[in-house]
């Protein structure tokens, strides 16, 4: 459809400006943080275009209220809008796979904007996930818009080396062993490794690509790239394929491990505390919060059964005599501070008087957004 000037027309081409600057700026070799910019800018692209297709469906109701109040957030002069998490709830059209795709650049953004590293040296691991970032992005531009806004004749394949620089990367890989690169490495191995296999293989999820010379004898006018749609070709010809990348591809062993994906404590409130909109969260506030829901048991509860957790979001280590946290824990944390639903005063009031709040359905009935 033909959008005339205005807030939905206006919303939607800054979106895909930020698209255009995103992979602008990822295709330039020598650009400092190319992948931190990709992935912010990718960010604002696609929380830009949900803002578009919300105002042209809903009008002006994508801004957060204040609790019990028809009075609008403000921050900075400005109505505070849906931020990207909440407009994918919000829409709740999207596949799993394309919903994976989004929340893990989410949460990576998190993790990357808090630490002092090389950003790019994280970029190669996650090329399949930034391609079909882009992808989806453009579908659903597609899907919301029309075609007269698709905008891949707009971009061009970006000129990648042949030859890996083994000795040079070898060498360079020394680096990659710092700690925080480690960490954001083990996230993406977690996030990966907690999706089912229809999700992980989805091209929504993480374009798999296979560089390939193409030889041809019949029109000399063919393009030198051609993408082949997975879901397009034939069983016969998925297993030629299959079978192509059997003989490429790197064998990857998975071990079974005791405790994987579980976070500490301390990383619990590291993560609350980056990517919540409270002050200076801390591990007082967490025990407050874990006391308040019975996520584990605390003080003589826990001396007289440390087991009885809410294993949906904690488990108790008796090898260790401590307790870890699954991610459903933090996110959980993040999203009801993010919605209003929780603040350091109800926390602290309700761990004052050892008052329990069941956790399941909470803050769905005391939601204040339209």
């Amino acid at each position: 459809m033909g959008l005339r000037k205005g807030k939905t027309k206006h919303l939607l081409e800054s979106g895909i400006d930020c698209a255009l600057i995103a992979v602008e700026l990822y295709n330039k070799p020598r650009a400092p943080f190319r992948v931190e910019t990709y992935i912010t800018n990718m960010i604002m692209a696609w929380t830009k275009v949900f803002h578009a297709h919300f105002n042209n469906t809903i009008g002006p109701k994508y801004f957060y209220k204040k609790r019990g109040s028809n009075r609008y957030e403000i921050i900075d002069g400005e109505r505070k809008a849906w931020e990207l998490k909440t407009c994918i709830r919000k829409y709740n059209k999207l596949s799993n796979a394309v919903k994976a795709n989004l929340e893990f650049f989410i949460k990576l953004r998190n993790k990357i904007e808090h630490r002092h590293i090389d950003k790019d040296s994280i970029g190669t691991i996650i090329f399949g996930e930034c391609q079909s970032l882009l992808n989806n992005f453009e579908d659903f531009v597609v899907k919301c818009f029309g075609e007269q806004y698709a905008i891949n004749e707009s971009l061009a394949f970006a000129l990648q080396f042949s030859q890996l620089r083994t000795a040079k990367q070898q060498k360079a890989s020394k680096t990659l062993l710092s700690r925080e690169v480690t960490q954001l490495k083990d996230f993406v191995k977690k996030y990966r490794e907690s999706l089912d296999d229809e999700t992980f293989n989805s091209q929504e999820y993480s374009i798999k690509l296979v560089s390939v010379p193409k030889i041809s004898n019949a029109n000399r006018n063919d393009l030198a790239v051609e993408f082949v749609n997975w879901n397009s070709i034939s069983n016969e010809d998925k297993a030629k394929y299959s079978r192509l990348l059997a003989i490429i591809k790197e064998r990857h062993v998975v071990r079974e491990v005791i405790n994987s994906g579980r976070l500490k404590a301390g990383e619990v409130v590291a993560r609350v505390f980056a990517e919540s909109q409270i002050q200076n969260f801390n591990h007082y506030d967490h025990k407050c919060l874990y006391a308040m829901f019975s996520v584990r048991p605390y003080g003589v509860e826990k001396d007289q059964n440390p087991f009885n957790t809410d294993t949906q979001y904690c488990h108790y280590d008796e090898a260790h005599d401590d307790y870890l946290y699954k991610d459903e824990w933090p996110s959980f944390i993040i999203d009801q501070i993010n919605l209003g639903n929780l603040n350091k005063q109800i926390w602290k009031n309700n761990f004052s008087t050892g008052t329990k709040v069941e956790i399941d359905g909470f803050g769905q009935t005391d939601a204040t957004e339209n």
